[in-house]
């Protein structure tokens, strides 16, 4: 019989030779997580620099903590640990708070050239020509699919960095009242997520990932950088040196 010491040991030696990263899911969804102790990777390393790569922002809303509290079957009481356990729900759903989030990107390439493909003013970018990014759809609601970008890494040369950012556009500014997770799928190679989970009360937009050229080499850092305006401070954060003008969505029918 195996005595509780040996188990362990045996414990502590694998957490030892586990991977670097945190791993999501199972061998059909294998993810690497890049979090505050480990927020880099090399796409190049992976083997997941070429080919066709989604960009993916998906999220849900949740209601606050305080309006858990009390609320179901039990109460808070029964059950203490309820009260710290934010209930999910839909975000359209009615009584709660209402966020449209927006994925873009801010892009530079090797010529020198800047700019961002966005839902705003319809900057949706291009797929065979540069910035070789390109945006399809805008969900306002939070729906499983969510929002998608595409990346043409086989002209991974020919770009040098790109900045994967989040705002809200419309409804009020409640970062820390969603569930949202940006994911890298590569043609090759494991996805890559990162969550936005950490509280920022007020913020309206979030430097989420930044992809860049490294003497050839692909790279990715989570950055999760929340900030209280829009493009226009993420870009002097960032050193982007782009001018910036007020836009607005198309009006759905």
């Amino acid at each position: 019989m195996v005595s509780l010491w040996e188990n362990w040991r045996r414990g502590v030696g694998m957490s030892r030779r586990g991977p670097k990263f945190d791993t999501v899911g199972g061998p059909s969804t294998y993810a690497m997580e890049l979090t505050k102790r480990h927020p880099e990777l090399s796409l190049t390393k992976q083997g997941a620099d070429t080919g066709s790569m989604q960009v993916n922002l998906s999220w849900r809303m949740r209601s606050s903590d305080l309006e858990s509290v009390g609320r179901g079957t039990g109460g808070s009481l029964r059950h203490p640990l309820r009260a710290f356990k934010p209930t999910v729900v839909q975000a359209h759903t009615q009584g709660v708070v209402n966020v449209d989030l927006d994925l873009a990107c801010m892009y530079e390439l090797m010529d020198g050239s800047k700019g961002v493909v966005q839902p705003l003013g319809n900057f949706l970018g291009d797929w065979n020509a540069p910035p070789y990014v390109k945006l399809t759809g805008d969900d306002r609601f939070g729906s499983p699919s969510g929002e998608t970008l595409y990346v043409n890494l086989d002209h991974r040369d020919e770009i040098k960095r790109l900045l994967f950012f989040v705002y809200i556009y419309d409804g009020t500014p409640a970062f820390d009242r969603t569930h949202a997770v940006l994911t890298l799928i590569p043609s090759n190679g494991p996805h890559v997520e990162v969550g936005l989970d950490e509280r920022a009360p007020q913020a309206r937009s979030c430097a989420v990932l930044l992809m860049e050229n490294v003497k050839g080499e692909l790279r990715v850092r989570r950055e999760v950088r929340y900030v209280y305006g829009f493009q226009a401070e993420l870009d002097r954060l960032y050193g982007w040196g782009l001018q910036w003008g007020r836009a607005y969505k198309s009006q759905k029918v």
